[in-house]
């Protein structure tokens, strides 16, 4: 299925936007709504969950070209079919600003530190996109221990989602 309206544009949020393309799976979308909002990390993603229909079908190519009609953005978050039926659900990161319309796959686990680095500067898009695993999906950087000991005075173990 194709988009629905070629003038449709991406809502205005100061917040990443996580946008659903694919709406034939209602479950699959809530379970994955519901893993995104559970911590993964120390970190959690700044993100605005967005399900209109007007954007059913879209690709990225068709996405990234809506980006650029509205307001300043580096980056989008797309759960799309292969999101909600893959057992990982990867969600595609698709790049707005250095190579538009390039884009990744991330695990929910790891979407949080993307985000955050992301938004921050902190990294750059490629810096994710050049350490995906051969399937194309980013899990994490593969230098990084297991677990790091935060300074939280208490003792507690994180996962560690980058270095």
């Amino acid at each position: 299925m194709g988009p629905s309206n070629e003038y449709t544009t991406l809502p205005d949020s100061e917040r990443s936007l996580l946008l659903r393309t694919d709406f034939a799976d209602a479950p699959a979308w809530q379970a994955l709504c519901a893993t995104l909002q559970q911590p993964a990390s120390l970190f959690e993603a700044d993100i605005e969950l967005v399900s209109d229909p007007a954007f059913a079908g879209f690709d990225p190519a068709q996405l990234t070209a809506r980006a650029t009609r509205g307001p300043y953005r580096a980056f989008l978050f797309v759960v799309d079919q292969t999101t909600l039926s893959h057992p990982e659900n990867p969600l595609v990161v698709l790049d707005l600003v250095d190579e538009p319309g390039r884009f990744f796959r991330v695990i929910p686990a790891e979407l949080a530190a993307v985000e955050n680095n992301l938004s921050l500067a902190n990294m750059d898009f490629f810096e994710f996109a050049d350490a995906v695993d051969a399937d194309g999906i980013f899990r994490g950087f593969a230098d990084c221990p297991t677990t790091y000991q935060a300074p939280d005075g208490v003792g507690t173990t994180y996962p560690c989602t980058h270095k």
